[in-house]
């Protein structure tokens, strides 16, 4: 079982949002670093794919971002939550766990008539 999944498509902005409320401010190669550590590293994260959402994100006003020092004293950019991103981590938790419910139905086993 040493294959990694695919970050599911619809779910990366939720992993960032939900990254960034839960760490505060961190930076794009921390993001991704919480993210593969929280999946228990099943998920392969395409660093190619993340940078591209960080920025949809910070367009939609859900994250900022700033210029910092690193751990290793790099300059790296920082993203953290808007009060929009705060809000909208919540809507989209929310949607998730109404999609992953509706899913269940269908794999559920089917009961005997």
């Amino acid at each position: 079982m040493g294959n990694k999944a695919d970050v599911w498509q619809g779910t990366l902005a939720l992993m960032v949002l939900k990254t960034l409320e839960t760490m505060g401010s961190l930076h794009g190669y921390g993001i991704a670093r919480r993210i593969e550590q929280t999946s228990g590293d099943l998920l392969s994260l395409n660093y190619g794919t993340l940078y591209p959402a960080l920025l949809k994100l910070e367009q939609e006003g859900y994250i900022t971002s700033s210029w910092g020092a690193s751990e290793n004293n790099r300059r790296a950019k920082y993203y953290e939550l808007t009060r929009a991103g705060k809000k909208q981590v919540k809507k989209e938790a929310a949607d998730w766990e109404q999609t992953t419910a509706i899913l269940a139905r269908f794999l559920a086993p089917a009961e005997e008539a």
